[in-house]
């Protein structure tokens, strides 16, 4: 079935059908530091309409979901952060883990997270020096029963728990009671969430190209559109 008939399908029927949407790289160009980043006012006005339309919209993000909030500030959207951790009750117990692996590491970490660490080197004026550096420190992470993964020149570091984006869109859609819903993400985390869209009734899959995005991402897609941009005419179209 080709990507406009798919988002045809869940256009005819919209309290049937979730939308959820990473933010950084997909509603939010990236920016060189985090807190640089901005949603287009056009764009938070589309997901207000859609939020009135679908039987959920939310917002899936690698920052907590209070920082996705700030940065989409959509009313009427669902925010979790963290990349799913925020909606499991065993993530809080290694906030002390992490928060001591961090002040082992000569890197600054992404502030005012408490369930992941992202260290960033998009501003490293040696990006190899900072990539091979970053390295040695998800080594030393996976030593400590941490699990390290590496994005859009990021290392993130999480909790050894079984908690993903693709969880995270599981939880949303079963218990908003849906079977149809649309996921669109930039990066390798998105993945999971691509995964867990396997079974439903109807489901599109949504990759927001880049160069630095993981190939595999455009090949499990349904559809893959050029930037955020086009992702938001893609929307305008829901």
């Amino acid at each position: 079935m080709g990507a406009g008939t798919l988002l045809a399908r869940l256009a005819q029927d919209p309290p049937r059908a979730a939308l959820l949407l990473d933010v950084d790289g997909t509603l939010a160009p990236i920016a060189p530091r985090p807190h640089e980043a901005v949603v287009p006012e056009a764009t938070r006005r589309e997901l207000e309409r859609l939020a009135r339309r679908y039987g959920l919209v939310a917002c899936i993000s690698g920052r907590t979901g209070e920082d996705a909030a700030r940065v989409v500030g959509a009313a009427g959207v669902r925010y979790v952060g963290e990349h799913g951790l925020e909606l499991d009750p065993a993530a809080p117990r290694w906030a002390q883990v992490l928060a001591d692996f961090a002040r082992s590491v000569d890197w600054e970490a992404e502030p005012g997270k408490r369930l992941t660490l992202a260290f960033h080197y998009r501003t490293a004026r040696d990006p190899k020096g900072a990539l091979d550096y970053l390295s040695t420190v998800a080594a030393r992470a996976r030593e400590t029963g941490l699990r390290p993964r590496f994005g859009r020149m990021v290392l993130e570091v999480r909790p050894p728990v079984d908690a993903d984006k693709g969880t995270a869109v599981r939880r949303l859609v079963e218990e908003a009671g849906l079977r149809r819903a649309l996921y669109a993400g930039d990066d390798a985390t998105d993945l999971d969430a691509f995964r867990a869209l396997d079974g439903l009734e109807l489901a599109v899959r949504i990759a927001v190209a880049s160069e630095e995005g993981p190939p595999e991402l455009g090949r499990a897609a349904d559809l893959v559109v050029a930037d955020p941009s086009r992702l938001a005419d893609l929307l305008r179209r829901l």
